[in-house]
């Protein structure tokens, strides 16, 4: 592969053994990797360098990750993965709201973040994001998938990508269960880890987001130990 052909990978952590632990295998497995040792270096090799993806951890000193993440986005769709602190739900959600693709918390092995970075590109990529192509609806509700567009009657929904690719998902199946598993393939591009609640913490942001834009007749729900139904009254 040519090295104009490799995506390219920014690490943003002040942890300078693991950015070299981490450049040294994605260089391995054929990415290019640059790295940033804080949030305000990262934003300018952003907008410099436009990397693929970035890896942003939350805590950093001075500004933090989930700040840089809410900065960045003003100028920016890169996707991005948020390392967060091992039991810090918080950071996890805050993350995800500020337009995090995915998370995974620290301490972890490599080869998960590897998973992660793979399923995240894939998932970036033209020709997954617009197929299937086309419009769905059900009551108030519409999104468009092909121009990246949800509406909620005359109110535009402000989604990231992942959210908006479980509400088209949901909206195929209005009234129907539509598994967790299948929801993950298809929004986040792999499979559900052990104790992963990412895809439960985009679900609940896309309900706080419909309930913001005033319409209480679509509702989705959880269906215990089998996945959300969207409802429309």
């Amino acid at each position: 592969m040519n090295v104009s052909e490799r995506k390219l990978i920014l690490l943003v952590d002040d942890d300078r053994k693991l950015t070299d632990m981490l450049s040294e295998l994605l260089e391995m497995e054929g990415y290019a990797c640059i790295t940033a040792s804080s949030g305000a270096r990262g934003l300018l090799m952003t907008e410099e360098r436009k990397p693929d993806l970035l890896v942003l951890d939350v805590m950093m000193p001075g500004e933090n990750g989930v700040e840089t993440l809410r900065r960045m986005r003003k100028f920016s769709d890169v996707p991005v993965i948020m390392l967060t602190a091992m039991g810090e739900d918080g950071d996890r959600i805050r993350g995800l709201e500020a337009g995090a693709d995915d998370y995974l918390a620290k301490p972890f092995v490599a080869r998960e973040l590897l998973l992660r970075i793979r399923a995240v590109l894939k998932r970036s990529t033209d020709e997954f994001r617009k197929s299937p192509s086309g419009e769905r609806s059900a009551g108030p509700l519409r999104v468009q998938l092909d121009r990246q567009r949800a509406e909620v009657g005359e109110t535009p929904l402000d989604l990231t990508a992942t959210e908006l690719r479980i509400l088209f998902a949901l909206l195929e199946k209005t009234g129907a269960v539509v598994s967790r598993e299948h929801l993950s393939q298809y929004a986040i591009g792999r499979t559900l880890f052990p104790q992963d609640r990412s895809l439960d913490t985009h679900v609940s942001n896309l309900r706080r987001k419909i309930s913001a834009a005033g319409d209480s007749s679509c509702a989705i729900r959880t269906v215990r130990g089998a996945g959300y139904r969207l409802t429309v009254d």
